[in-house]
C-alpha cells in the first residue's frame, strides 16, 4: 500500500514538474512601435476628423501565424490624422484603416478584391507608415471666429474631397449603390472646454448643428456658410470650437457608421 502511494506521488511530481503552466514564460515584452499619418492624396494635407469610435480606424492582423489568424485590437487616429501604438510584437503585419474616406479595400458583391490599398509590412523596432487617400469632403474656416453676447460665431467652407463621378466609379462596383450616398446630411458646430473637441468631446449646452435633407445643401457647396453656437457661454472662459460634415455613407463598409470630416480646432477666449 504504502508503494502504491509512493509511487502516486512520484507520478504526479513528474506531471507537475512538466506543466507548461511551471515554465518561465521566454517571449519578450510587445516594444515594437508603429507610427502612422492619413493625407489627402490631391494635397498631402493631414485628414482630420475625430478621435474615438468616430474617427479613423486602425486595424493591424499578423500575418506570421496565417490566413485564418484574428486581427488585433482595433485603435484609432488623433484628430490630426496621426496615430501610434507602441505595444506590438515583431511580426509580418497587414494595417488597414477605415475613415471618411474612400474605404481603401474594396470588393464586389462576389468577395472578388476591386482594390486592396491597405499595407503589408514586417514591424521590428520602430517603422512608419503612410496613407494617402481620398477625404469625402473638406472642411475649412474663413476667417475666424467672433464672440458676441457669449455665443461664438464662425463661417465655414465645405466642399467635396472627390468629385461625384469618381465616387461612384469606386463605390457602384461593390454593389447595393445608391444615389443619396452623396448627400451631405449635416454640418456641425462642435464646442468645448477640451482642445480635443469634436462629437465625443463637446458641451451640449453651446455645440449646434445645421441639418440637410436630400440634395439641398448642394447650391451650398463652396459657399460660406455661418455657424453660431447656441446658449450663452460665461464670460471669461476659454472653449475650442471645430466644424464638421458628413455624406450619407458608411464606414467600415456594413457597420453604417457615418463619419464626419472636420476642420482644425480653434480657441476662442469669451470676453
Amino acid at each position: 500500500m504504502r508503494s502504491k502511494v509512493l509511487s502516486g506521488i512520484l507520478c504526479m511530481s513528474v506531471l507537475f514538474g512538466s506543466c507548461s503552466m511551471f515554465e518561465r514564460d521566454n517571449f519578450d515584452a510587445p516594444s515594437v512601435t508603429i507610427e502612422g499619418e492619413v493625407v489627402d492624396v490631391a494635397t498631402g494635407e493631414p485628414v482630420l476628423t475625430d478621435h474615438g469610435s468616430e474617427g479613423i480606424r486602425v486595424r493591424l492582423t499578423e500575418l506570421s501565424w496565417g490566413a485564418n489568424v484574428e486581427h488585433n485590437p482595433d485603435f484609432y487616429c488623433m484628430p490630426n490624422g496621426i496615430f501610434r501604438n507602441t505595444r506590438l510584437f515583431k511580426g509580418h503585419y497587414n494595417i488597414a484603416i477605415d475613415g471618411p474616406f474612400v474605404p481603401l479595400v474594396r470588393k464586389d458583391p462576389n468577395g472578388q478584391t476591386l482594390a486592396d490599398e491597405s499595407i503589408n509590412m514586417d514591424l521590428d523596432g520602430t517603422k512608419k507608415v503612410r496613407f494617402e487617400v481620398q477625404p469625402f469632403l473638406k472642411i475649412e474656416w474663413v476667417g475666424e471666429p467672433t464672440v458676441q453676447n457669449g455665443k461664438v460665431t464662425a463661417q465655414v467652407r465645405v466642399q467635396r474631397g472627390i468629385s461625384k463621378e469618381e465616387f461612384r466609379a469606386k463605390i457602384e462596383p461593390m454593389g447595393n449603390y445608391r444615389e443619396d450616398y452623396l448627400n451631405i446630411t449635416d454640418v456641425q458646430f462642435f464646442v468645448s472646454y477640451s482642445s480635443s473637441v469634436g462629437y465625443r468631446a463637446r458641451d451640449e449646452r453651446w455645440s449646434s448643428r445645421l441639418e440637410f435633407r436630400g440634395t439641398s445643401f448642394d447650391p451650398l457647396l463652396g459657399q460660406t456658410i455661418t455657424l453660431i453656437s447656441n446658449s450663452e457661454i460665461p464670460k471669461g472662459r476659454t472653449v475650442f470650437v471645430r466644424a464638421a460634415a458628413r455624406i450619407n455613407y458608411g464606414t467600415p463598409i456594413g457597420t453604417g457608421t457615418r463619419r464626419w470630416n472636420y476642420n482644425e480646432a480653434k480657441e476662442v477666449f469669451i470676453q
